[in-house]
């Protein structure tokens, strides 16, 4: 690559703590115990586990405080590293045409594993009835394409901040980003360091409150089975292992697979490195709290470089969704099945083309996701159990955002290996100039 500079994102104490497995093996524990102790705390408490609310909230709010300054940082960041690069324009080419390649193949893998399993067949909804309800039919609304576009440019950056749209953000970060790219040396040296030690000091800020994410999981659910009690987790219990089987398909065959063939690292040591990143996923299903524990694994034990990693997993953590779209699809099935709709080639591509757009507009936050909506209108399909998910979206949301992290780090190594290998055919091509 034209530009060799090299961005410490991490800083040394948080790569140190990084890196000491015993303690991020004893954070993934800790959320998993927690997770089972909030269950069955829940379910022996009822309605008053709410009490145990308040937890979850802070850790949520805690990570939405420090997530947009993050990204906004680390996507300045990424793009004054590839924007002096002639491989920039490919790079994002090739980003965003894996995005939609690999979200629109889960939402195909969705509706195979749904028309296969068939997770709405059978179902008795008797019991749970209460919470059908059509309140969400105003959310569905899809913007038009042009609407999308110009929703995307901001008229005022920091109202963008402080409304929490991702999208303006993105543009705003990644044109400023090349712009630093385009400045010469000495102007934008001292700019490209003050952000960087803003991400490092952001990255201390979110690894410290990960020390409290099991007291938040424990809080998370035990409200939500305590609010809504072990009988909507059984009416969905069928989706809910055809999901997980899905989730697993993709992120340990699908997505090693094409590390194997697209770059030279084995699809042993990426499922090994992704480890760490997935355990923080699970305990705050956002993408975006993820992304320092990403980078530090795609950098330090993937050897992705950081100018890479700094640009494509941001990015990523924006508009990369796999899962989400996974989940788009099976939700689809699902009702589908329960309302014993016949679905026709129309209406799976309807899902198929809905999904897709929706899993890349999808925030990398957690909390509900409402552009389901926007798929069952679609395809023709009934919302009114909408609220059987949305009341265990908690659980769904943690899982998927293990595949989104993980499709991130992917497309970061195989972005990398592109970049790596077009380097060295350019480097033999200049010595056997030279030698002739």
């Amino acid at each position: 690559m034209g530009n060799t500079r090299k961005l410490t994102i991490i800083s040394t104490e948080v790569t140190e703590v990084l890196k000491e497995k015993s303690l991020l093996s004893n954070i993934g524990v800790q959320v998993v115990i927690a997770m089972i102790i909030g269950t069955v705390v829940g379910g022996v408490m009822g309605h008053d586990a709410s009490m145990f609310a308040p937890l979850g909230s802070i850790f949520i709010n805690l990570i939405k405080m420090l997530v947009i300054p993050l990204v906004a940082v680390a996507l300045i960041s990424g793009a004054a590293g590839l924007g002096d690069s002639q491989s920039a324009g490919k790079v994002g080419f090739v980003t965003l045409f894996y995005f939609a390649v690999t979200s629109a193949l889960a939402v195909v893998l969705a509706l195979v594993m749904g028309h296969i399993f068939q997770p709405g067949i059978g179902v008795d909804v008797s019991g749970v009835e209460g919470m059908f309800s059509s309140e969400y039919a105003s959310k569905g609304e899809l913007p038009t394409f042009w609407a999308t576009v110009i929703g995307m440019i901001p008229t005022n950056v920091f109202q963008s901040l402080n409304d929490a749209n991702i999208l303006q953000i993105l543009v705003f970060c990644l044109f400023f980003g090349i712009a630093v790219s385009k400045q010469s040396k000495e102007k934008r040296a001292p700019i490209i360091n003050g952000v960087n030690t803003i991400v490092d000091s952001m990255v201390w800020m979110i690894n410290k409150v990960m020390i409290i994410a099991p007291l938040g999981v424990f809080g998370l659910m035990a409200e939500a089975v305590g609010t809504f009690g072990f009988g909507a987790l059984m009416v969905v219990f069928k989706l809910f292992i055809v999901y997980v089987a899905a989730i697993a398909i993709f992120g340990f065959i699908v997505y090693p697979l094409m590390i194997q063939f697209f770059t030279k690292t084995s699809a042993r040591t990426f499922i090994k490195a992704m480890k760490k990143p997935q355990a923080v996923a699970l305990s705050t299903a956002s993408s975006m709290a993820t992304l320092p524990v990403n980078m530090d694994t795609c950098e330090n034990e993937l050897g992705v470089r950081n100018s890479t990693a700094s640009f494509v997993l941001p990015l990523g953590a924006t508009i990369n969704m796999s899962g989400n779209a996974i989940y788009y699809g099976l939700v689809a099935i699902f009702f589908a099945q329960l309302f014993h709709i016949d679905l026709g080639i129309g209406a799976y591509a309807a899902i198929v083309v809905t999904a897709t757009l929706g899993a890349v507009g999808q925030a990398g936050v957690p909390g509900p996701s409402f552009l389901v909506v926007a798929v069952l209108l679609a395809a023709g399909i009934p919302i009114e159990g909408l609220p059987l998910l949305f009341a265990l979206d908690r659980i769904f949301d943690m899982i998927r955002t293990a595949l989104n992290i993980t499709g991130d780090a992917a497309c970061a190594l195989i972005v990398d290996a592109m970049i790596k290998e077009e380097d060295a055919v350019k480097s033999e091509e200049a010595l056997n100039s030279q030698e002739a």
